[in-house]
């Protein structure tokens, strides 16, 4: 370098330091760890009925959670369950071990459970025999406070200031024995879960939540899962490649088979045969077994044990009959995608852009995440096809109809019935 290529101090831009000055380094949350000793997985009657004693001379509201296989298995049952009382400790018990938890379910005695996303694990509870009186879901209570992050780790870490390891989320729960490091992680899930729900409880007081928070929580108690998919083959990743009605028959039949298969051998469909192979087959369908067992696909162990499966399958797809393959669009019983609206009906177009903007409006007053404050689909559902004729009433008879809440009628029914009106009323 030459002198006349230096540069001094002085003339160094204050942009270029600002680019080297390093960032502040934010602390790390100290860890979350157990209080009391890691108990013994409870897997005989002996055990369930020491538990079943001890968390019933336990005082106060029950933490419990449970951990499920999904990316392993095609069923969702529960195998571990995690209860945590005051007086009582933390239990880890294993419901593949019993043929129900029904005297867990008489220990609990209609107190109320503490759940973080309640929707994920009252099915699976419910398999078991457990039912829940009262509930508290953490994660729902954030969502009514409108937190920006409502994870389990972010709540812990916001309320208490401590970090929560999640790396044993998607491990295979089904594995006998459990490593201790995962009963440990899932021991992590209950232990703060009664200080959580007190916390997040008092916020809701403050912020004249509560009483929305509980018409919440009521009505999970009669939730019975997510309403079954009409057409679920549809869903198969890369669909669109699948052009032509044949095409899709073909990933139906497919799909399908899979779907028996998996279920049958408990195991997640993906690892039977992955979506992307199924649009494989579909798209340039093989003209005979030999064929097929030459595809790529073929070539691995898993999909090959199932050959003969999934050639009857191709069979049955290339010789539907025309008024037997799948049409091009999916038929739903609601309104058609949003985005059509504007061509195919105007004023519902129009409705629905007004509603949304009342929805918007709202959530900010109240400082509510729009799908809490009313159902998107809800909204849709009323725009494409408002009550006749559209008053107070016959929009509130509507969102009743529809399982919204009382608190969220409140709120929302004058001005939404406002926005369903044409703009010359």
């Amino acid at each position: 370098m030459t002198p006349a290529d230096q540069t001094t101090p002085d003339e160094i831009p204050t942009d270029a330091i600002a680019d080297e000055t390093p960032e502040p380094v934010t602390p790390q949350a100290p860890r979350l760890e157990l209080r009391d000793p890691l108990p013994p997985v409870v897997d005989t009657p002996e055990l369930l009925r020491d538990t079943c004693e001890r968390i019933a001379a336990g005082t106060g509201p029950i933490a419990l959670d449970a951990e499920r296989a999904s990316g392993y298995r095609y069923s969702q049952r529960a195998y571990l369950v995690q209860v945590r009382r005051e007086g009582s400790g933390t239990h880890l018990i294993d419901p593949t071990a019993f043929d129900s938890l029904v005297p867990l379910d008489t220990a609990f005695d209609g107190n109320e459970w503490i759940l973080h996303a309640a929707t994920q694990d009252l099915m699976c509870l419910a398999e078991v025999g457990l039912y829940p009186e009262s509930l508290f879901d953490t994660e729902l209570a954030g969502r009514l406070l409108n937190l920006p992050r409502v994870g389990l780790a972010a709540l812990v870490e916001h309320y208490l200031g401590l970090s929560l390891a999640k790396e044993f989320s998607a491990a295979d729960w089904s594995t006998r024995p459990l490593p201790e490091p995962w009963l440990v992680y899932a021991a992590l899930d209950v232990e703060v879960l009664v200080e959580l729900r007190d916390l997040i409880d008092a916020e809701l007081q403050k912020a004249g939540k509560r009483e929305w928070a509980a018409e919440e929580f009521e009505a999970l108690l009669s939730f019975q899962g997510p309403p079954e998919r009409k057409e679920p083959w549809r869903r198969t990743s890369g669909i669109h490649k699948a052009r032509g009605r044949r095409a899709l028959g073909l990933v139906r039949e497919i799909w399908e088979t899979r779907d028996a298969i998996a279920e049958a051998r408990d195991t997640t469909p993906g690892r039977i045969l992955p979506d992307t192979s199924i649009l494989e087959i579909a798209v340039n369908p093989p003209q005979d077994a030999n064929a097929l067992k030459s595809m790529r696909i073929m070539k691995n162990r898993g999909p090959r044990r199932f050959l003969s499966e999934w050639y009857d399958a191709i069979e049955r797809g290339l010789t539907l009959d025309e008024s037997e393959l799948p049409t091009t669009g999916q038929r739903t019983d609601g309104p058609p995608p949003p985005r059509a609206w504007a061509d195919k009906n105007p004023e519902a177009a129009d409705r629905l852009a007004r509603s949304r903007e009342v929805v918007v409006e709202l959530a900010e007053k109240h400082d509510l995440p729009t799908e809490n404050l009313i159902s998107p689909q809800l909204v849709r559902n009323l725009a494409w096809e408002p009550p006749t004729p559209i008053t107070v009433d016959t929009v509130t008879e509507a969102l009743v109809a529809d399982g919204a809440r009382a608190w969220q009628i409140g709120l929302i029914v004058d001005p939404l019935t406002a926005a369903l009106k044409p703009e010359s009323v």
